[in-house]
């Protein structure tokens, strides 16, 4: 009875911890530039001595839905959106260099260019200043140009560029603060070839009506998995009565 009993309790634990993935995801369907994550189950076997013949349940979440999501025209200046395959390379909280594909850019009291959660741009020489202006242009390559304050019309000054980057998918890991990186650490190298779109963003690539089916089929999943250990129970005070009973 301890086989069915520890399968279905560790099944339900690991049920509990996609359901938090699921959830997370569902509650960013309205981030910018949000990817989902997938939840992975496996069986694995208890090694010991004997016979493994006890089996637990296992859950990894390292894995990310890399499909886009849906563009939004905005008309904003400091709006762009990747075309095709790249991100952006920011700072992140603790300092180091991350990647994403939220485009809803500002710029913070201090002249910094972050995005929309306040995370610096990063530039080719690193974190991107923008000064008083009249006017702000990012081109297809991400180069930002500026109109000074008093300037005339066509007086146009190249900033910086942002750093566009397009590493191998698969070398690729989201860490708990949202924000991709290569796994091992250190930072991709600039690509000349990612192009972004001025006066656009990209919305999250979550599908709502999916994680909400998913979100049900768990909570099925997880009560199925609870009436496996009543059962398991019952059998065992069953069990017990048999060997109670006079011979």
């Amino acid at each position: 009875m301890d086989k069915l009993l520890y399968t279905s309790t560790s099944a339900a634990q690991q049920i509990m911890q996609a359901q938090s993935v699921n959830s997370n995801n569902l509650a960013n369907v309205s981030t910018t530039g949000f990817r989902a994550d997938f939840v992975q189950a496996l069986s694995v076997p208890i090694y010991g001595e004997g016979i493994p013949s006890r089996v637990y349940s296992e859950t990894g979440n390292d894995a990310t839905n890399f499909q886009p999501g849906n563009f939004q025209t905005t008309g904003r200046s400091l709006d762009i959106a990747i075309q095709g395959d790249g991100f952006i390379a920011v700072q992140g909280k603790n300092g180091s260099e991350g990647y994403t594909r939220a485009g809803d850019l500002r710029i913070a009291e201090n002249g910094q260019l972050t995005t929309g959660t306040g995370l610096v741009v990063l530039g080719e020489g690193g974190p991107i200043t923008i000064p008083p202006s009249e006017t702000i242009e990012i081109g297809v390559d991400g180069t930002i140009s500026v109109r000074p304050l008093g300037s005339e019309a066509n007086a146009l000054a190249q900033l910086d560029r942002i750093k566009l980057v397009n590493p191998e998918l698969r070398l690729l890991q989201k860490y708990p603060d949202g924000l991709l990186r290569l796994r091992g650490g250190g930072s991709a190298d600039s690509d000349a070839s990612v192009k972004v779109t001025s006066g656009t963003i990209e919305g999250s690539n979550v599908n709502a009506i999916g994680a909400m089916v998913k979100m049900i089929e768990l909570q099925r999943k997880y009560e199925a998995q609870i009436k496996m250990m009543q059962t398991a129970d019952e059998n065992s005070q069953a069990s017990a009565r048999m060997l109670q009973l006079p011979g």
